[in-house]
């Protein structure tokens, strides 16, 4: 009886199958046992045969044809050698949208310079014990530690406040500190008159401050709705929290409430310049523009087209930043006569501007004298892959055009734009823009004409 249950858990090992052989695992399976040889794109040339003007006029006809109301404009150039391969309407001024951005690239890169990084600093007060804090113009800050290798919270108002609190225990500093803020790097109005209540409410933009967390977003992963109506003040009171975690072991306290600093009249006399106490630098202006073109952040453009005309020795104001894009496009050879820019975002219904100044510019950045430019490259959406054209070109009818056609967008209701680069089946490079004006809101037809011509482009051997 013992040995009947004692059999049946032996007896598998007689009656079941051997375990079968591991299969032997596919070649192409294995890890490699050597890298292969590092390939890359060869640089174009520019022998390449360039299109034929009639062959892509007869590819893009087709395409570019409104769901409902309204009409497209748009201009395709050769890059190398500036030749208009289409033209429609291409001289015609019209509201483009976000492709605004594109402008305010170019000159943020000339005035400013792509190594270029903006100061965020902590200066001594003008009376004891109290710190000010100083915008330089970098809207990007984190309130942790800095990223050095992020661009959104690249400085980190925790890292200031360590700094700053290692300055004050080296200057012998005890008791309450009180913190003061200055933001008057910036000046005129914080909200440009041109944009929309709507669009204010929206959190489509916010006002302008030097100083600000996370492009002026209460969380930098959300980037709708409500925002900081004083960035500055936002982010003062973000350094005054870290600034009292970080001088509580040096026993040091910090007052609550921020007040903003003062600039004694122009009759007092003159003091000595503010020791700095602690600073932390920006991600580099090249960075953020590029920052700027992906995501096509309203609030960012704003502030580099400001920082654009303080580099220039102009003031710092929406006036400022639309003169200085004005100025900076003149000077590259473009010509601005006809150029109506009430905003440097494209957020404004008033700018006006034509689809051959937008190509004109993309050349500039892809193939023209001035190097520096080619930093906004990298800031160019890729179809189907980042930015703003992460989830277009998935489609039958623009597929192709998925990782070849790389674009600024640009939306508003009855407005929708389309200005970039591709290089062609033969291998030429071409810029384009596309601009779309009175159109029915919301129509899907728009978005994928302009989608389906840039793709027509980037397949085109149009000879």
């Amino acid at each position: 009886m013992l040995a009947l249950p004692a059999a049946w858990l032996v007896a598998p090992a007689f009656v079941s199958p051997p375990p079968a052989a591991t299969p032997e695992v596919p070649a192409w399976q294995q890890a490699p046992t050597a890298l292969s040889a590092r390939m890359g794109l060869s640089p174009l040339s520019a022998s390449a045969p360039a299109p034929l003007p009639s062959a892509v006029a007869a590819q893009l006809d087709g395409f570019l044809k409104p769901d409902g109301d309204g009409s497209f404009t748009g201009l395709v150039q050769d890059a190398l050698t500036g030749q208009v391969l289409f033209d429609r309407g291409g001289s015609e001024s019209r509201i483009p949208a976000s492709n605004m951005k594109l402008l305010t690239a170019v000159a943020a890169l000339r005035a400013i310079g792509p190594d270029h990084r903006f100061s965020t600093k902590v200066l001594a007060g003008p009376a004891a014990n109290q710190v000010v804090l100083t915008g330089g113009g970098d809207v990007l800050l984190g309130d942790g530690e800095s990223a050095p290798n992020q661009v959104m919270g690249h400085a980190g108002l925790a890292t200031l406040a360590t700094s700053t609190v290692n300055a004050l225990q080296t200057a012998g500093t005890t008791g309450e500190l009180t913190v003061l803020v200055n933001d008057s790097l910036f000046t005129g109005p914080t909200l440009n008159p041109a944009w929309a209540d709507g669009d204010v409410a929206a959190g489509e933009v916010a006002p302008l401050y030097p100083l600000a967390l996370n492009s002026a977003r209460f969380d930098p992963a959300v980037t709708t709705g409500p925002r900081p109506q004083d960035s500055a003040i936002t982010a003062a009171e973000a350094f005054t929290a870290q600034l009292k975690t970080a001088g509580a072991a040096a026993g040091l306290t910090v007052a609550a409430g921020v007040e903003r600093y003062t600039a004694p009249s122009g009759d007092a006399p003159r003091a000595e310049e503010p020791a700095v106490l602690a600073e932390v630098q920006s991600a580099t202006v090249g960075q953020q523009v590029d920052l700027m073109l992906q995501t096509s952040d309203n609030y960012l453009a704003e502030v580099l087209g400001r920082m654009a005309s303080a580099a220039a020795g102009e003031p710092a104001s929406n006036d400022g930043a639309t003169g200085a894009v004005r100025a900076q496009l003149a000077d590259l050879g473009i010509p601005t006569d006809a150029m109506r820019l009430a905003d440097v975002s494209g957020l404004a219904l008033a700018n006006q501007v034509s689809a051959r100044q937008f190509a004109e510019v993309v050349r500039a950045i892809t193939s023209g004298t001035n190097t520096r430019l080619r930093a906004a490259l990298d800031g160019f959406p890729v179809a189907g892959l980042t930015g703003t054209l992460d989830t277009r070109y998935v489609n039958g009818s623009t597929a192709r055009g998925a990782g070849l056609v790389r674009a600024k967008t640009g939306t508003l209701n009855s407005v929708i734009a389309l200005s970039g680069y591709v290089v062609d089946a033969d291998g030429r490079l071409l810029v384009f823009s596309f601009i779309g004006n009175d159109l029915k809101p919301g129509a899907a037809g728009n978005r994928e004409a302009l989608d389906r011509a840039a793709t027509a482009l980037a397949a085109c051997g149009c000879r």
